[in-house]
């Protein structure tokens, strides 16, 4: 295999992160030495079901739950598949009705399209120009058949976070529960569930370097879900299958890291960040998109007028960045969170995001808008 990546500067850790030296290392003992099923009875199964058990307590700790409430799945897609999909199955008497957004992820998207097929009513809220969801229309959204509010906490494509803890009383004002995609904000924002009145909770591991396939579901005590998968009794009857016990590992050790480094990395992102916004005010007709306070830093979108960032990012031989989130990227179609952001098909395309992680310098920052200048 041919590789032309080695001098890459990477700035689209959004997409996927490298995974953590630690994190790897971690992992190795549980393919080739440790590799029994933790299911069966015997000595070696309870060994690993106890690295398992470890593991959900490190990741309940990164969002101040118990380990009773996490359940290990392949990643934020199924997470979000498992709960649109099995709330409304498992608890429909409640009522039919799901409030999401425009600028939500394609899985959930996708996932909503799909139940609007069987009868289920979805309502779509719009954003304000800086990507932010307006309360007063969720709220006025809100019928006595709604069941689900499905809110992202920091939007893949521009950084942007929702007012979640705003989201959270409106949902138990109403006795709605709240599921919140917190893909991108694991690890780059202090999560609470309880104090922000989240239901559910997802992520992927490999956003906060950790290995691919691999997440987590939090679902708090009282709230049934019908399986997506039937035939085992594991994750306490929410998910069969045998345990994938090395990227179970994976995760643990990359949620540890991520709960140890917070306050380093926000201070690290913030000074990556102010790096980035004060190239772009060098640069004319050149802005971010999308709110400058409630966000992530490691998250930039930036549109640059007169540039093709279709042409920019598959023509670039040393950067790694996205015109739109990695699932689209293909797609000439502009980006469906930019769009709704009010952004037409042309200025979309003048689009590129960048996204850290600590591996990335204030050099790389220097050396990219160096490059766009030229471009």
């Amino acid at each position: 295999m041919s590789d032309n990546t080695k001098q890459w500067k990477y700035l689209d850790n959004a997409s996927t992160t490298r995974i953590n030296v630690e994190v790897f290392n971690e992992m190795i003992p549980y393919f080739n030495e440790y590799y029994f099923n933790a299911s069966s009875n015997h000595k070696g199964g309870g060994l690993v079901k106890s690295v398992i058990e470890n593991a959900r307590c490190l990741c309940a700790n990164l969002i101040n739950a118990t380990s009773e409430n996490i359940i290990f799945t392949s990643g934020s897609t199924e997470s979000i598949n498992y709960v649109l999909k099995g709330y409304l199955e498992e608890n429909f008497a409640v009522g039919n009705h799901i409030i999401t957004c425009k600028t939500e992820h394609k899985a959930v998207l996708e996932t909503c399209e799909y139940l609007e097929t069987k009868g289920i009513e979805i309502s779509y809220l719009d954003v304000k120009s800086d990507g932010l969801i307006d309360l007063f229309d969720l709220e006025s959204a809100i019928k006595p058949e709604t069941a689900l509010i499905v809110i992202m906490f920091a939007n893949n494509e521009t950084g942007v976070v929702q007012d979640i803890k705003g989201i959270g009383e409106i949902a138990q004002k109403y006795n709605v529960k709240f599921f919140c995609d917190a893909t991108q904000a694991i690890g780059k924002v202090h999560i609470d569930v309880n104090s922000l009145g989240i239901d559910m909770l997802c992520m992927s591991a490999h956003k906060i370097g950790g290995p691919k396939g691999i997440g987590f579901l939090y679902v708090k005590n009282g709230i049934k879900l019908t399986p997506l998968l039937h035939g085992g009794s594991q994750e306490n009857n929410n998910r069969a299958g045998t345990y994938n016990t090395p990227l179970i590992v994976g995760l643990g050790k990359a949620c540890e890291i991520a709960s140890n480094s917070l306050l380093e990395n926000q201070i690290f992102y913030k000074t990556l960040f102010d790096k980035v916004i004060e190239s772009v005010n060098k640069i004319d007709n050149t802005r971010l998109i999308g709110a400058t306070e409630n966000r992530v830093y490691n998250i930039l979108n930036i549109k640059i007028e007169g540039l093709d960032a279709s042409i920019f990012v598959e023509a670039s031989d040393d950067f790694a960045v996205s015109n739109g989130s990695a699932c689209t990227s293909r797609i000439i179609e502009g980006s469906h969170v930019l769009k709704a952001m009010g952004l037409s098909d042309k200025e979309c395309n003048e689009c590129l995001r960048i996204s850290f992680d600590t591996s990335n310098s204030i050099v790389e920052i220097d050396d990219f808008f160096k490059k766009i200048l030229n471009a």
